[in-house]
């Protein structure tokens, strides 16, 4: 099913108690997770840890189980076995307002009338008070959204329909940003983007989790991780390998992430 966003499908949205103090670090913890659907298990065995102030690429074939992951994380798909806790907490609810999520590409449809401005301003939605009116503080998210992604100016009044792959994915992307989630899942957000877009998000990404903020994206091109993230996780339906990218990256996990039978 194609959707224009978003956050949390079929998840009431709800302000996260959760601040981050200085010093503090919450951590995101995958137990023994098990995603079925219907008779087809598509992840069996999933066990991960990651903190703020890090980045996590998600790594293997088609199939493998990286879109899933990232919508189990996301409070989008009920797993079928196991725990997901955030902050030591595992209620859905209260990872709405922390967890921004970017759908693939083809997950989108790009035919709803709406500007990019609009859909920058979606990310603000979960932040709006009693009275749903952007304040001084939404419309600075939005502003600061839109300048990182260099998606103002006439850019930014234009429908989406109109934009061009790329622009399209940094527009999703700057919603992200808006929202200023604590967790951002991105579903492979480097898809359509040019060379210098390419390097101009991965800047961003390594800034996001220097202002404490933990990104995880499944990602394609294995030669572009270390430019972007501190770890990798190496998926076929179960768990290769996790660790650093210089360590983990090695021929023998590759082979096994790439040519291995999923046995699940």
């Amino acid at each position: 099913m194609k959707h224009l966003i978003i956050l949390q499908e079929g998840v009431e949205m709800s302000n996260c108690k959760h601040v981050h103090t200085e010093g503090q670090t919450h951590q995101l913890l995958v137990n023994n997770l098990e995603v079925a659907y219907r008779s087809d298990t598509v992840l069996k065995d999933i066990n991960l840890s990651a903190h703020c102030g890090s980045s996590l690429a998600l790594v293997g074939p088609n199939g493998a189980g990286k879109s899933t992951l990232l919508k189990s994380i996301a409070g989008l798909i009920e797993p079928k076995t196991g725990r997901i806790t955030w902050a030591g907490e595992d209620n859905v609810k209260c990872r709405g307002g922390e967890f921004a999520y970017l759908p693939q590409h083809e997950k989108v449809n790009w035919d709803f009338p709406i500007t990019v401005q609009g859909v920058v301003e979606m990310g603000r939605y979960s932040q709006l008070g009693a009275w749903g009116k952007f304040t001084k503080k939404d419309d600075l998210a939005i502003e600061r959204a839109l300048d990182l992604m260099e998606m103002n100016g006439e850019l930014a009044q234009r429908q989406i329909s109109e934009l061009s792959g790329g622009q399209k994915q940094r527009a999703f992307i700057a919603r992200a940003i808006a929202q200023e989630a604590h967790v951002l899942l991105l579903d492979e957000p480097f898809t359509g983007l040019d060379r210098e877009h390419t390097a101009n998000l991965s800047r961003l990404l390594r800034k996001l989790t220097k202002e404490n903020r933990l990104v995880i994206a499944s990602h394609h091109d294995i030669n572009t991780l270390t430019d972007t993230f501190d770890q990798i996780l190496l998926l076929n339906r179960i768990v290769i390998a996790m660790g650093e990218c210089r360590d983990t990256l090695t021929e023998e996990n590759l082979n096994l992430t790439f040519k291995h039978a999923s046995h699940v």
